[in-house]
């Protein structure tokens, strides 16, 4: 069956950068400053703590994404907390924790919230429409996978 959720136009958009993307993030906010204050934005720690102070404006921060921030942005949105992802991420160099940003994303896709990994799918994202308006969501139908013996 068939499930959907309704994404107000006030959405709650996750932020969060790997160290060497933080800049870019930051430079990205600013400069969607206008567009951004329509909604509630939630970071991870350092990344949260400089959007603060760049946007001037109170931020949800969260623990830093190596010591459960990531793990915490997940959990928000499989609660259906959490609308949009941004996670500006660095592909040219190993973190300490991919198997939480792994976790992450397919936490996005498995929920099936728009997320952008880069600027210009982030540009996209917040200039759609859809993101400052109402929109309904469907929700996968995972009643086969909770339902499945799991033991053979």
């Amino acid at each position: 069956m068939e499930r959907k959720r309704l994404l107000d136009a006030r959405k709650c958009i996750a932020l969060v950068a790997h160290d060497n993307k933080k800049k870019e993030l930051i430079e990205w906010a600013v400069y969607n400053k206008t567009a951004l204050s329509r909604h509630e934005l939630v970071a991870t720690g350092t990344t949260g703590r400089l959007l603060e102070e760049s946007l001037d404006r109170s931020i949800k921060k969260l623990l830093s994404g190596p010591l459960g921030g990531d793990q915490q942005i997940g959990a928000l949105i499989a609660e259906g907390k959490v609308d949009v992802l941004i996670f500006f991420w660095d592909p040219m160099e190993a973190q300490p924790h991919d198997p939480d940003i792994k976790a992450l994303l397919r936490l996005a896709v498995t929920w099936n919230i728009p997320f952008a990994c880069d600027r210009a799918t982030a540009d996209f994202l917040l200039t759609s429409p859809l993101m400052h308006a109402n929109y309904t969501c469907i929700i996968p139908d995972y009643s086969t996978y909770i339902r499945r013996d799991a033991i053979k």
